[in-house]
């Protein structure tokens, strides 16, 4: 059968494709940092006050825009209704035909055209302007009639694209999408998002499962090995061996976890008069554990970071749960 020759990083093609691509995020990095001088700047006031605008409004936040700005204002919506501001996309040229009527006065506008003179964009504005629809621009031009009819405007340095005949959006989009998640996260911040706020609006696929709480994937009752202490090993081994997880959670008179034995505390210790010893003497005390109240996420970095597979669950300090890496792969999440 004959073999595919595969192509050389050092071939000539090769070399030029990735200078190609060096250069296009040489030049998209410049632009991301003339605008992070700008916020530093004039942009920064403008920006804080786009912020509070938007956290002022009873409504939603309506982002449009044509063209590439309307593929970046469609992710802009998503990135913002993802992050606990309510938020769609509008198509700049649809609003003309009807859409219009999903904009409320309760709502605030974000317009996206790198020109501010796109003429899509003049029934959209004329309809902001009508109904005291208050509208953040975002644009290279402050000047432009886009500019001109916004109650805030965010203009973005004019730099450079990376298309060598300085035409297609590409530097301008880069931009226009990092303004956006500036946005949602400095309102995410503001608003005291958490991360199982951030849960309801993502049930699905591996971020779903990363953010399912532990009292979603532990084991409990009858399933958890515990003994108390003062135990003897050869009791605390056959709980170890009957629940099949390779511990045991010691607890004290009160009910709260005092330790843990592990198979690999059994080989640590392993001698003659092993079996006959209490576990006290053989557990590892202030094992890691987890509350039920947990993420996922959080469960799986405690994990990697200890190097151990398997978690007791807490309440108040007291067993309730047991969770094993095994349960987490399941789930989706490592």
């Amino acid at each position: 059968m004959p073999q595919t020759k595969p192509l050389m990083a050092t071939s000539p093609d090769h070399a030029d494709a990735i200078q190609s691509a060096l250069r296009t995020l040489d030049v998209g990095s410049s632009g991301i940092a003339a605008m992070a001088a700008a916020l530093r700047g004039p942009l920064g006031a403008a920006f804080a006050a786009a912020v509070e605008l938007i956290r002022q409004a009873r409504g939603r936040v309506i982002v449009t825009g044509l063209g590439k700005s309307g593929h970046v204002a469609r992710k802009i919506a998503a990135t913002l209704a993802s992050t606990g501001t309510p938020a769609f996309f509008v198509h700049a040229a649809e609003a003309s035909h009807g859409d219009l009527g999903m904009i409320t006065t309760d709502d605030v506008i974000v317009a996206l055209s790198w020109s501010g003179e796109q003429p899509e964009l003049k029934n959209l504005v004329n309809y902001s302007a009508r109904f005291a629809i208050p509208m953040i621009a975002v644009t290279s031009n402050a000047e432009s009639s886009l500019g001109a009819a916004a109650r805030t405007v965010l203009e973005l340095p004019r730099v450079r694209e990376a298309c060598p005949h300085n035409l297609a959006p590409t530097t301008s989009t880069l931009m226009q999408a990092a303004i956006g998640d500036a946005l949602a996260i400095a309102l995410l911040e503001s608003r005291g998002f958490t991360a199982s706020q951030f849960a309801n609006f993502h049930p699905g696929g591996k971020l779903g499962a990363m953010l399912k709480h532990i009292s979603d994937l532990m084991h409990t009752g009858e399933a958890v090995p515990i003994k108390p202490l003062g135990t003897k090993m050869a009791d605390a081994l056959v709980e170890m061996s009957a629940k099949g997880f390779g511990c045991v959670a010691i607890v004290d008179g009160r009910g709260c976890i005092a330790g843990i034995i592990t198979d690999g505390d059994l080989r640590r210790q392993m001698r003659p008069d092993l079996i006959t010893a209490a576990v006290d003497d053989v557990m590892t005390k202030n094992p890691k554990t987890i509350d039920t109240s947990s993420l996922a996420s959080e469960a799986i970095e405690l994990l990697n970071s200890a190097k151990i597979t398997t978690l007791i669950v807490t309440e108040a300090n007291k067993p309730v749960g047991i969770l094993h890496l095994h349960d987490l792969l399941r789930a989706g999440v490592a």
